[in-house]
């Protein structure tokens, strides 16, 4: 371990107070208020500081220029592009990836793309046109903290109530109840999260970074195809096979799929956990199979209640009928 020079504070103390010092302390901020000055767009209005030199109010070291797009501005962006997508996909999968790269993350949505284009274009509603929906899914890499208040911006602001209230400011197209608007701003900030609601529930995921799957509509058929590839589950969502999908096995993308978990999602406005999401995926049949269950318990309850009103008049008729056989024997 070298050793430590012998040299008493006092001495370093005087050192740089010395005149030699002060010069050059002196000519170091004259010389970065020059080229502050020398700058295009920069404002004159000076101020001093220690030593007597003059900095620019608006200076900028020229390691580190200005942003073209202040950071108020992105996270702004953010937060209207999360509040977009979240009324607009009714289906939306939280994973947490770790460390992906970019050829990673491009073939594991190459895999994913190829998984949801073999599913049938399904109709949303009996006589509807069929809607392709593989075009229209997307995974997507999320900031978490800007997700978060987009989330609690969704699920807690409701901006038909704020433009009633009195106290929200309004323009000549009226009350500004918009996503960033202070009103937006003031029913989050106020608002006592209950225990029950969705958010309490993914709040606790909202935890390092974060990836979305987002399906714009509800297609058990899509979300089983994606899960297949994303967190396929052996007997339910299997894996393709080799034979059938070499890329999917290949090592890129097998150490991006490795890297990503299925912690989470949020269905119709309702928190679902891993199972809850692999049952919605395992509905047969997709949306008509499940209007088809929903017919069968709806015929079933009503044959169910057909039959207990003519059991009751039968054993009513049955026991009039025997008593009149009793009185009709005893005369």
């Amino acid at each position: 371990m070298a050793q430590r020079l012998a040299v008493p504070a006092r001495t370093c103390l005087r050192h740089l107070t010395s005149e030699r010092a002060t010069r050059r302390i002196s000519w170091g901020i004259a010389s970065w208020q020059h080229f502050s000055t020398t700058l295009p767009g920069k404002a004159t209005t000076s101020k001093s500081i220690a030593g007597g030199g003059q900095l620019s109010a608006d200076f900028t070291p020229p390691t580190k220029p200005p942003s073209a797009r202040p950071v108020e501005t992105r996270k702004s962006q953010l937060i209207r592009t999360y509040t977009s997508l979240l009324r607009t996909s009714p289906v939306i999968l939280l994973f947490q990836h770790s460390n992906l790269t970019a050829t990673e993350w491009a073939a594991v949505r190459r895999e994913l793309k190829r998984a949801v284009a073999a599913v049938p274009a399904s109709s949303p509603a009996p006589g509807a046109d069929p809607l392709d929906l593989a075009t229209r899914i997307q995974l997507q890499v999320l900031r978490t903290n800007m997700f978060d208040v987009a989330l609690k911006i969704v699920e807690f602001y409701s901006p038909e109530t704020a433009g009633a209230l009195a106290s929200t400011p309004r323009t000549a197209r009226g009350p500004l109840v918009h996503d960033l608007s202070q009103a937006a701003y003031d029913a989050v900030r106020r608002t006592n999260t209950p225990p029950e609601s969705s958010y309490t529930q993914l709040e606790p995921l909202m935890v390092g970074p974060l990836a979305a799957l987002m399906l714009p509509a509800v297609s058990p058929a899509h979300l089983a195809a994606a899960l297949s590839v994303l967190a396929p589950v052996p007997g339910k969502f299997p894996p393709p096979t080799r034979k059938k999908c070499p890329g999917y096995h290949d090592a890129t993308c097998q150490n991006g799929l490795a890297k990503i978990v299925l912690v989470g999602g949020r269905i119709e406005g309702r928190a679902f956990d891993q199972s809850g999401i692999n049952w919605v995926g395992g509905i047969q049949g997709g949306l008509d199979g499940l209007r088809g269950q929903l017919v069968g318990i709806l015929q079933g309850a009503g044959l169910g209640l057909t039959t207990a009103l003519e059991g009751g008049g039968r054993n009513i008729w049955l026991a009039l009928e025997g008593r009149k056989t009793q009185l009709e024997e005893a005369k």
